[in-house]
C-alpha cells in the first residue's frame, strides 16, 4: 500500500494581470444573485483532487534507470550495493504485484477503511465491529476474477455512506499520479531519504512532455532549481519554483535513478494556464481612500506568489484596505489555502485544525512567520466558496483579520488520502476533517457571514476592533 501526493491543482496559471475594468465596490449591494450551484464537485477523481487537502505518507518506490558501470573491473563500492538492492527490491514489488491474488487486495483495501476511515455521516454509523463483520462475509470464498475484486471494493466502500470514499481503477490510479503541477510534465513527491530527511522524486512524468523530452525521467532525484538548493523543501514549494511564463525556460539539476549522474538540464515551460489571481485599486470615499480589491478564482501551485505579488503592488498604488473575493472559489490545492492564509495572520496563530482518527492526522496548523500586511480585510463568501476558500475565510475571520460578507459557504471541509492497492488500483479515504480556529466543523455546516451586504469601512473597523479571538484547547 501506498499514498499518493497531495491534493493535486488544476491546470497551472502563468501570468499576473491587473483588472482593467472598472467595476467599483458599492456601499450598500446585495449578494444575493442567482450563482451556479456545487453540484457533485467529487464526481470523478480530478475533481476530488480539485477540492480537498490529500495526506502524505509513505514513499513510493521510483522506477531505477539502467546505469552503466564506469568501469568493469572497479571494486564495488557499498553506495553500489545500496542501489543494486534498491533496485533488486523494486523488481520483487513488480513480480508481487503480478502475483498478487484477488483476496488480498480486497482484504488490504478492507484494512485501510479500517485502519484510517473517519466516518462524518449523520445518517449512518460506523463501528469497527461492524467492518470487521463485512470482512468476514466477503472473504468467505472466493474471488476468481480481478473484475470480482474490484467490484466488491466498489460495493465495500459505497456501504460506509461517504461520497467522497470510492474506489480507483488502475487507469484512473496512474492518471492521477502522472498530473502536472509544475508545468513541465513532472509530478514530484517527497520521500524518506534514509538519514531522518526527505528528498524529491519524480513521481509521474508525461511521455513526449517538455521535461520527458529534455531528458529528465521516472525516478529522478530533484536537486536544484534555477540554482535554488531544493534539500529541505516541499514538493509544493519546488514546484512553483518550477513555474514561469509559457516558453521560457526553468534550470533542473537532477539525479537520475539512485545512483546514477547528476545532469544539469533546461526545459522550456509549456503551461496553457492564466493566472487566478485578479486585481485592482478602488477609490472610494469620494477618493479619499483606497482599497485594494484582490480576486482569487483557484487555489493552485500559483495562487500564493501571484497573491503577494498583487498585494504588494496595491500597497505600493497606496491600499489601505483590502477586499479578497473568494466567491465561486470551490478550492484547489488545500495547502496553497493554508499558505494564503498565513500571510494574514500573526505569527503563532491557528490556521485550522486537523481531526482524525489516526494521531497523524490531528494537528494544529499555525502560522510561522508575521503577516505580510496589517490592514483590515473583507472576504467576500458565497454558496460556492468551498474547502480550501472556507479554510482562508475562516482563518482570517476566527483570527479577527477580516470580516465575512455575502451568503453562507458551501460547507466541504473533510481531508481524504488517496492509497494505492497491489494491482495499482487505489481508494480514496476520507480520513480527517477541518476544523475551524473558533472550533467550529466546517463540513456540512458552511460558514455564516458577518454581513449580508457591502458594510461601511467604519462598520468593519468597528467589528474587528472589538473582535477577540477565543482561547486554543
Amino acid at each position: 500500500m501506498r499514498l499518493l501526493h497531495s491534493a493535486l491543482p488544476p491546470p497551472l496559471l502563468t501570468s499576473l494581470s491587473p483588472i482593467k475594468a472598472s467595476l467599483l465596490l458599492p456601499k450598500k449591494s446585495s449578494f444575493n444573485s442567482h450563482h451556479k450551484h456545487l453540484n457533485h464537485v467529487l464526481s470523478n477523481g480530478f475533481s476530488l483532487l480539485l477540492s480537498l487537502g490529500l495526506l502524505v505518507s509513505a514513499p513510493i518506490p521510483t522506477i531505477a534507470l539502467a546505469l552503466e558501470s564506469p568501469s568493469l573491473q572497479s571494486p564495488t563500492s557499498s553506495l553500489e550495493v545500496n542501489c543494486r538492492e534498491d533496485e533488486a527490491a523494486e523488481e520483487d514489488t513488480e513480480v508481487v504485484s503480478k502475483m498478487v491474488s484477488n483476496e488480498s487486495i480486497v482484504e488490504e483495501a478492507w484494512q485501510i477503511v479500517n485502519d484510517s476511515f473517519l466516518n462524518t455521516s449523520t445518517r449512518r454509523s460506523w463501528s469497527p465491529e461492524s467492518w470487521l463483520q463485512k470482512k468476514d462475509d466477503i472473504l468467505s470464498s472466493s474471488i476468481h476474477t480481478r473484475s470480482k475484486a474490484h467490484d466488491i471494493i466498489k460495493r465495500m466502500l459505497a456501504s460506509l455512506g461517504d461520497p467522497y470514499t470510492r474506489f480507483l481503477s488502475p487507469e484512473q490510479f496512474s492518471k492521477m499520479a502522472r498530473y502536472d503541477m509544475t508545468g513541465i510534465g513532472v509530478n514530484l513527491r517527497d520521500v524518506p531519504d534514509g538519514n531522518g530527511g526527505s528528498k524529491l522524486k519524480v513521481l509521474g512524468i508525461l511521455l513526449d512532455g517538455p521535461a520527458h523530452n529534455a531528458g529528465v525521467r521516472q525516478g529522478d532525484e530533484l536537486i536544484s532549481v534555477n540554482g535554488v538548493d531544493v534539500l529541505g523543501k516541499s514538493s509544493f514549494e519546488a514546484s512553483s519554483l518550477l513555474l514561469g511564463p509559457n516558453g521560457t525556460s526553468v534550470n533542473i539539476m537532477v539525479k537520475h535513478g539512485n545512483c546514477g549522474p547528476v545532469q544539469s538540464i533546461d526545459v522550456e515551460r509549456q503551461s496553457i494556464a492564466k493566472t487566478p489571481v485578479f486585481y485592482r485599486l478602488e477609490q472610494i470615499e469620494s477618493g479619499s481612500t483606497s482599497v485594494g480589491y484582490v480576486r482569487l478564482k483557484e487555489f493552485n501551485a500559483l495562487a500564493r506568489k501571484d497573491l503577494v505579488t498583487a498585494i504588494k503592488r496595491l500597497e505600493g498604488m497606496g491600499a489601505s484596505s483590502f477586499v479578497l473575493d473568494l466567491r465561486d472559489n470551490l478550492g484547489g490545492l488545500v495547502q496553497a489555502g493554508i499558505e494564503i492564509a498565513k500571510l494574514f495572520l500573526n505569527e503563532g496563530d491557528t490556521v485550522i485544525y486537523t481531526v482524525g482518527r489516526d494521531p497523524q492526522y490531528s494537528r494544529n496548523i499555525i502560522a510561522e512567520a508575521p503577516p505580510l500586511i496589517t490592514a483590515p480585510v473583507i472576504v467576500l463568501v458565497n454558496k460556492s466558496t468551498a474547502s480550501a476558500s472556507e479554510i482562508v475565510a475562516t482563518a482570517l475571520h476566527d483570527n479577527c483579520r477580516a470580516v465575512l460578507v455575502g451568503d453562507k459557504t458551501y460547507g466541504k471541509g473533510l481531508i481524504q488520502s488517496v492509497f494505492e492497492l497491489p494491482d495499482g488500483s487505489g481508494v480514496v479515504v476520507t480520513i480527517g476533517k477541518y476544523v475551524t480556529p473558533n472550533h467550529m466543523d466546517i463540513n456540512g455546516n458552511g460558514v455564516e457571514p458577518d454581513f449580508r451586504n457591502f458594510p461601511a469601512w467604519s462598520e468593519v473597523n468597528n467589528r474587528l476592533s472589538k473582535c477577540h479571538k477565543q482561547q486554543e484547547g
